[in-house]
């Protein structure tokens, strides 16, 4: 017999261990970023993903798939990597929805992957008459897919990376620049941001079947009901996140990124009081989607604010902080939840959005560019905010 409590044990190490150690290395490979470049740093994040997945699909005992998590989250960071590079290459004007682009990808993978796993291992299994094989398969096919992906990056990514003056030597690449914090009250205020974008993405999870549950007429439906709301929830923050970039910068990122905090929280409130599931579907499609359209204003903020070689040390740390938030979320929502009741976490996640937003409104003000040669020519592109 299995022993439930070491399987849960093991369970959340699976899911914790990749988040830790990917807090840890997204700085330090920002970092190298910065002196080596960001397409073999995504190169990397893509190759590394191969070979660990590939292995993930062989092993044989629970302790080896522990080490190779963690190794995940070491050698990984495809998102980090990828922001990094589309800031530093997209045009100023298209900052905003060159990144909003890549965050709807990234929502939509997202979404499509557990079903596209599930559809996976159903195949597979049937044809092979084991379900062990159609669960490695999916290890295999994600390694497949981040192949493909390394080759598509290698073959037609451009990186327009200028070597910094004076580089540093790769030992002392491990060590992330964050300077431009320490006179920026905005980047710790966007950061602020995007712990807020996170843990208000996820503090729902553990306790949302059970709320739905609640205010069902039939507890029949509950599961395919509660699968509709987080589907259309994250289809919701994938438009966000595309719509609110196409027109960030003619509106101004600052302004955006305001009105995108308050919706959310707006459309948040009244979440905990309704007395069925669409209302519920409908309040959580319209916060999502404004919660979609904070991401690609804080990057795009982010790459206005900080010089290009200090650029992969703070979209690092950033990474790292959305990762961390993203591990914490549920901790705190079943956390609220069990002590305060449902109604609290709701009620606690617009209250976060609204700080992160009033955060925003008093320390987002001015702006900083990359270089002099920069400072006149995006001047002039660039509308205030």
């Amino acid at each position: 017999m299995v022993d439930q409590g070491r399987l849960k044990l093991l369970t959340g190490l699976v899911q914790a261990l990749p988040s830790v150690s990917l807090v840890v290395f997204s700085p330090i490979w920002g970092g190298i970023a910065d002196n080596y470049g960001r397409k073999p740093m995504l190169l990397r994040a893509l190759i590394g993903g191969t070979a660990v997945m590939l292995l993930m699909g062989l092993v044989v005992a629970p302790w080896q798939l522990l080490v190779l998590r963690t190794i995940q989250g070491c050698l990984t960071g495809t998102v980090a990597a990828a922001t990094i590079m589309v800031a530093s290459i997209a045009p100023s004007e298209e900052v905003g929805y060159s990144l909003g682009f890549l965050q709807m990808s990234i929502f939509l993978g997202a979404s499509l992957g557990p079903l596209a796993g599930a559809l996976v291992t159903q195949v597979v299994g049937a044809l092979s008459h084991s379900l062990v094989l159609g669960l490695r398969a999916n290890f295999f096919a994600t390694s497949a897919l981040l192949a493909a992906a390394a080759v598509v990056v290698g073959w037609f990514a451009e990186d327009n990376f200028r070597p910094p003056a004076q580089r540093k030597a790769v030992a002392s690449s491990l060590v992330p620049d964050f300077r431009p914090l320490a006179r920026s009250k905005a980047l710790w205020s966007l950061m602020a941001v995007i712990m807020a974008d996170q843990i208000a993405g996820s503090i729902t999870n553990p306790f949302l079947p059970l709320f739905i549950q609640g205010i069902s007429a039939s507890a029949a439906h509950v599961i395919s009901m509660t699968g509709i709301v987080i589907g259309a929830g994250a289809a919701a923050s994938a438009a966000g996140a595309l719509a609110v970039g196409r027109f960030s910068y003619r509106v101004g990122y600052r302004r955006v990124l305001i009105l995108c905090m308050s919706g959310a929280a707006l459309f948040l409130i009244p979440q905990p009081f309704v007395h069925n599931p669409l209302q519920l579907l409908f309040l959580r499609v319209v916060s999502c989607f404004f919660v979609g359209g904070n991401l690609p204003s804080v990057n795009a903020l982010i790459a206005q604010r900080v010089q290009a070689g200090h650029q992969g040390s703070i979209y690092g740390l950033s990474s790292s902080i959305a990762s961390g938030s993203n591990a914490l979320g549920p901790v705190i929502g079943a956390s609220i939840a069990l002590s305060a009741g449902f109604d609290a976490v709701f009620l606690t996640t617009a209250g976060i959005m609204a700080a992160a937003g009033i955060a925003i409104a008093l320390f987002v003000r001015t702006r900083v560019v990359e270089a002099p040669a920069a400072a006149s020519s995006r001047a002039a592109a660039d509308p205030p905010g």
